[in-house]
């Protein structure tokens, strides 16, 4: 229902609606709240009043969390995976639905069917011969080995997501271009990322999104500290027979603000990507 047909609605059906959405507002914003104020209380009153607001706020969490579980050195490393793998899917998804979808070869079609299979292949279905590769090529405890995986993984979505966008794009526009002697490479560089940047935004936060919270790479391809991201440096603070309940929250908090940051910016343009990409289609 959108805003012209909730005005016109009876009344009842807007008091109904507008309830809906306050539940669900309720419901999706208070965990982060919750996770926000808890991680201002020791563990003692965590345990014994979980879901009350803190007596005494204090930030004594965030400067253990941050000096005792190495987190600076993990952020960091969240940072250069996401950076480098978003920049990354984002060129090369580009450039692919500009080929498949401008070049018209017979293959198109094919290369179009296996990018589709592609999103279908989830990461624990090829964990252990994606570990026994990497082992093999020496990529192991390796930037490298943990940038590559996410790139992999992330291209078959960003690809199909720029095929419908770019399918919208006229012909006879890139093709004038050609004429006048724009080489491929030009055409790409000048013409279609610029027309791309709605839904190159849009890739480029989903993207962002995904290797962000990614956790099973890191895991399971490096066993050195100072290559641990962010979500598995997290879970020290949870072990066997003891969870520091307010280090783990102080140190979720520091995992999400970034997501929420980057989101906040950008949302509008995820909204317009989106929406412009249906039309297209």
């Amino acid at each position: 229902m959108n805003a012209m047909n909730l005005k016109r609605a009876p009344l009842n059906w807007r008091l109904a609606a507008y309830l809906l959405f306050l539940i669900f507002a309720v419901l999706t914003l208070f965990p982060l709240l919750w996770l926000g104020y808890s991680s201002l209380k020791p563990h003692a009153e965590i345990m014994l009043h979980p879901l009350m607001p803190p007596s005494n706020p204090s930030f004594n969490n965030y400067i253990k969390a941050w000096s005792t579980g190495g987190l600076g050195g993990a952020l960091l490393n969240s940072f250069v995976y996401t950076i480098t793998a978003t920049i990354s899917t984002l060129f090369l998804a580009l450039a692919a639905a500009y080929a498949i979808t401008k070049f018209h070869f017979k293959s198109a079609a094919f290369f179009t069917g296996a990018f589709a299979m592609g999103m279908m292949i989830t990461v624990h279905a090829v964990i252990i011969p994606l570990f026994l590769i990497e082992r093999a090529a020496g990529l192991i405890n390796s930037r490298l080995g943990i940038i590559l995986p996410y790139i992999a993984f992330d291209l078959p979505m960003s690809i199909m997501i720029a095929i419908s966008y770019m399918k919208g794009i006229p012909d006879a526009l890139l093709e004038s271009a050609e004429i006048d002697g724009a080489q491929y490479w030009y055409v790409f560089w000048k013409m279609i990322i610029p027309l791309c940047a709605p839904v190159a935004a849009t890739m480029t936060i989903l993207s962002f999104l995904r290797h962000w919270n990614e956790f099973l790479f890191v895991l399971v391809f490096t066993t050195k500290t100072s290559l641990k991201s962010l979500p598995v440096a997290i879970t020290q603070f949870a072990g066997r027979l003891n969870i520091e309940y307010g280090l783990q929250y102080a140190s979720l908090v520091i995992g999400i603000l970034p997501m929420i940051i980057f989101y906040c910016v950008f949302h509008n343009q995820v909204i317009k990507g989106f929406g412009e990409g249906a039309l297209k289609e």
